[in-house]
């Protein structure tokens, strides 16, 4: 693992001092230009990780960390100063080998500037004071029974946390003998620390977000049989109704796009930047697919960064990024 972690780093300096770039911008309306220049590119900022997932910005300090589930690392990337290792475990602790992705998936910073992390292996959502370091356990069971893999999450303005959890941390995935939960759930997390199951009818809940005004959580599936980027209202109380297809990755799949609904972004207007066949998908509130930034990978997650106009993409063995005319939600 040392030897990986070297190379990437020799492999980061190359490839930012010659700002490599990849990818194509596939424009379906107009209206796509109105959030990614025509001429922007797509940077290769860092390569050979295993699968790299779940990026996000922390804004004090101004770098990116991310994961990487098989290697059991959170990376930190740094302009000027490229690419380190952050975290080693990330997200399993125990002495045996567990599963092909025992690291952390989705991170968040919490409304206290927390780390948050979604950790396979110890099958838990886990905080952590970035000026302290020393994780503490959100949550990790559900009516007594032990998550899955927690995989991707969000936090509400209230403090509320939803989060999902498919069985692709867990060792022989859906046929793991520790598993314990026979949904694979979507979930809250009051801020009391009570958990409920939110939703439980999906068969590959994987990235989640909130919408500007918190009224609908958006759920990515990533069944490659139901490929469909799920909208939920909103309740009073934190919990979703019944749920609506608010879009249908299909037809993007029939035309040979590779990739699957993974992790989702929104912006400051409410549009959607979700990576899927091809790389990152640009919707409308209203369900319209405007177009595509083709990163020539398959394509795990995205976060906003810098001053929020930067989308950052972690894609198999890369990081990339890619200047937008947009702002992300919450900055």
């Amino acid at each position: 693992m040392k030897k990986l972690t070297f190379l990437i780093l020799s492999i980061t300096i190359g490839c930012f001092a010659q700002k490599n770039t990849t990818g194509n911008l596939v424009a379906l309306d107009d209206t796509f230009y109105n959030y990614i220049d025509k001429n922007a590119k797509v940077e290769v900022l860092a390569e050979g990780f295993i699968w790299s997932e779940g990026p996000v910005w922390v804004k004090e300090g101004e770098f990116l960390l991310f994961s990487d589930a098989p290697q059991n690392t959170i990376f930190k990337w740094k302009e000027r100063e490229g690419l380190s290792e952050f975290l080693k475990p990330s997200g399993y602790t125990g002495i045996l080998p567990y599963s092909r992705e025992p690291g952390s998936n989705g991170l968040i910073i919490n409304n206290d500037g927390e780390l948050v992390a979604c950790e396979h292996g110890d099958r838990r959502i886990s905080r952590m004071p970035l000026s302290q370091g020393g994780k503490i356990t959100v949550a990790d069971t559900w009516q007594g029974k032990r998550f899955h893999s927690p995989n991707d999450i969000v936090q509400a303005s209230n403090g509320t946390y939803y989060f999902t959890d498919p069985p692709y941390g867990l060792p022989e995935g859906e046929n793991s003998e520790t598993r314990e939960i026979e949904a694979f759930g979507v979930y809250k997390i009051d801020t009391d620390g009570k958990v409920d199951m939110v939703v439980g009818n999906l068969n590959r809940p994987n990235g989640v977000a909130l919408s500007p005004d918190e009224k609908n959580l958006y759920v990515n599936q990533s069944d490659p049989n139901a490929p469909y980027i799920m909208a939920y209202n909103v309740q009073e109380d934190g919990s979703l109704d019944e749920g609506r297809i608010f879009f249908d990755a299909s037809e993007l799949q029939k035309e040979g796009l590779k990739g699957s609904l993974d992790g989702l972004k929104v912006a400051q207007d409410g549009t959607i930047f979700s990576t899927g066949p091809s790389g990152v998908l640009v919707i409308t509130p209203e369900g319209k697919l405007l177009g595509r930034i083709e990163t020539g990978q398959r394509t795990a997650n995205c976060t906003w960064g810098e001053d929020g106009s930067v989308l950052y993409m972690t894609a198999h063995n890369y990081l990339m990024r890619i200047q937008t005319k947009t702002k992300g939600s919450g900055f």
